[in-house]
């Protein structure tokens, strides 16, 4: 079912061969709600906690897709949610960071890494706004939730050449954009996200 599931991806859009094997190899069942397994290899997003979902796995495509990981060591995402869109990464570089604000949600993707023998994945609650200076400069920022801008010290955490992936908020309507240190921004498409909050949530919402 899972190559499946890869397979209805490659038909949308053009996924090279390391990534294709990556959605072949993290098996999205183990990121589903309980509850929604039997939804687990459909291209939709499904509910977490607190307005979080784990967004569609087409979505998730088109980001790794994105982000160009041939050759990149390293990679920050912002918004952990279930963890799908880390396992994936895990599969195409050498180290994963990430983090979210939901402190519950951290504790379950930490479960699932281990799980998965997915040892790359370094994961930690925090308000991802302002990335993980500890462990800087990433070849490339993902971000996995909408923001109106990006803060300054995001670019400051980015190596040379690199960028930051995230959908930014413009009029009424939501861009995937890659942002880069020199200021230079590519808009890529329409896209449709939750939104970035600020804080630590230490107690999961229903």
């Amino acid at each position: 079912m899972n190559k499946f599931l890869a397979d209805k991806l490659a038909d949308v859009i053009a996924l090279g061969p390391k990534e294709y094997k990556a959605f072949c190899e993290i098996d999205r069942k183990y990121f589903v709600p309980t509850g929604f397994e039997s939804k687990a290899y459909e291209i939709t997003p499904l509910p977490l906690a607190d307005d979080s979902t784990i967004s569609s796995p087409l979505t998730i495509a088109k980001m790794t897709h994105y982000l160009n990981l041939e050759n990149v060591d390293n990679v920050l995402e912002i918004g952990c949610g279930s963890g799908y869109q880390a396992a994936i990464l895990s599969k195409l570089v050498r180290r994963v960071f990430t983090i979210d604000r939901i402190c519950k949600l951290v504790e379950i993707a930490k479960e699932r890494f281990k799980k998965l023998n997915l040892y790359n994945i370094n994961v930690k609650c925090d308000d991802g706004r302002f990335g993980w200076k500890e462990f800087a400069p990433y070849d490339r920022i993902l971000l996995s939730a909408y923001i109106d801008g990006i803060e300054k010290e995001l670019f400051n955490q980015l190596k040379e050449g690199g960028f930051i992936l995230a959908p930014v908020k413009k009029g009424n309507k939501q861009i995937i954009t890659r942002f880069y240190i020199n200021g230079k921004k590519e808009e890529i498409e329409e896209c449709e996200f939750v939104p970035m909050k600020k804080g630590i949530e230490k107690i999961l919402k229903a």
